[in-house]
């Protein structure tokens, strides 16, 4: 071939950006394909007669395809030349993700595939293996400046096949306004008010202090940044890591473990770098604010003792497992009645009765943000008799399940 030493400096860009590739001989993609499953929850979906491999049977020369399949996955095709002794082949780049997946759109996709409850985690793995690229980032110019060497052209055809995922907004962080002093004394005052607003804002989170949320968000204002870099958005995406860091820092301080910690800052790490424009710049830093009380809320848990704190931990890890009393105290190498003595006196709540309430109150949040069955809620929350299920949750949020989703 007489492109061999920019094919390979392609494949050497898509190796450093974690982004798998694949040339094979146009019309035997599907082959090739078996790879590209979920882990160990094949699908034919997946792979074989996928968009994927449909694409691939009509590929037209000088035509980078830009494609987005039934899952979220995004892949970058198109058709080498050949030779007078070779016929055509695909070049193929992907699975890559151009924006992270929800948890609703993880769920919703479950249920679809059929993957019980207790495998869900084996498809969120596999997502949260799959490279972050955006769409319109250096793959996207690596590949058409490729295009246009192989094909001695700087007019090509770009074919988007995709479908439409969320963007989330900048988060911002507010100044208070100055004053009419003097340029230093406004800059001393505004420093001094920055500085309260975001101690109180931190102190706020450690106490989890949900109900003073409108009096401090009300600050936040996009026009009164302090202006730090020349990309407004560079300047968002900095003051988001930051506040992403302090909430963190002040909800450990509040009681939280690390491990919902990590699990939080992680999420919005990913949502931060995905920023692609200042609208709605105030959502998501509320958004960071609200979810670290609740964390502070519901997950302190730095007054109990280690074997407390390690069941609660346990529980909220994974509501879909057997939560049994008998199970946790297996598990933990103790007596049933030692946990469940140690457990009652720290919390005020049987086992049975924490891991109840945990558990409807995530079949409630399921109900609310997902179209779930109530018999696929009721699996995703560790209860496998649906009818049994519905009687828990109408004695604890005093409806039916079909009733509280109306």
């Amino acid at each position: 071939m007489f492109f061999e030493r920019e094919l390979a400096f392609l494949f050497e860009i898509c190796q450093k950006s974690r982004v798998r590739t694949l040339v094979v001989p146009q019309g035997r993609l599907g082959e090739h394909l078996q790879d590209y499953r979920v882990g160990n929850l094949a699908d034919p979906r997946f792979v074989k007669g996928g968009a994927i491999d449909q694409l691939s049977q009509t590929a037209a020369a000088h035509t980078l395809y830009k494609l987005t399949d039934a899952f979220f996955r995004c892949f970058l095709m198109l058709q080498l030349p050949g030779t007078d002794d070779t016929s055509p082949s695909l070049l193929l780049a992907g699975p890559y993700l151009s924006a992270p997946i929800s948890d609703h759109a993880l769920l919703m996709l479950g249920e679809e595939l059929q993957i019980p409850p207790q495998r869900q985690h084996f498809l969120a793995e596999y997502y949260q293996s799959l490279p972050l690229v955006p769409s319109d980032g250096h793959l996207m110019i690596v590949f058409t400046t490729f295009c246009e060497m192989i094909w001695k052209t700087p007019t090509f055809n770009v074919v988007t096949v995709s479908r439409e995922h969320p963007t989330v907004g900048p988060v911002l962080l507010p100044l208070p306004p100055g004053d009419n002093e003097t340029e230093v004394q406004v800059d001393m005052k505004t420093l001094e008010q920055r500085y309260a607003f975001e101690n109180e804002l931190l102190r706020a989170v450690t106490l989890g202090q949900l109900h003073v949320e409108d009096r401090i968000l009300q600050a936040f204002s996009p026009q009164s940044f302090e202006k730090r870099a020349a990309d407004p958005l560079r300047d968002a995406k900095n003051y988001a890591v930051i506040m992403n860091t302090l909430l963190r820092k002040a909800a450990e301080e509040g009681g939280v473990h690390p491990y919902y910690l990590h699990r939080t800052s992680s999420a919005f790490a990913r949502r931060i770098e995905t920023l692609i424009s200042l609208a709605d710049s105030g959502i998501l830093m509320t958004d960071m604010f609200r979810t670290y009380c609740r964390l502070v809320r519901r997950h302190a848990v730095q007054q109990y003792s280690p074997v407390v704190r390690k069941a609660i931990l346990t529980i909220d890890a994974d509501l879909a497992q057997d939560l049994s009393p008998h199970t946790l105290a297996r598990r933990f190498d103790l007596s049933l009645g030692y946990l469940s003595t140690l457990f009652r006196r720290e919390t005020g709540k049987t086992l049975t009765a924490y891991v109840h309430e945990r558990r409807l109150e995530y079949a409630a949040h399921l109900l609310r943000t997902t179209d779930l069955q109530v018999q696929t809620v009721a699996l995703h929350c560790g209860i496998l008799d649906v009818q049994y299920f519905s009687k828990l949750f109408k004695k604890y949020h005093g409806h039916a399940p079909s009733e509280y989703r109306i």
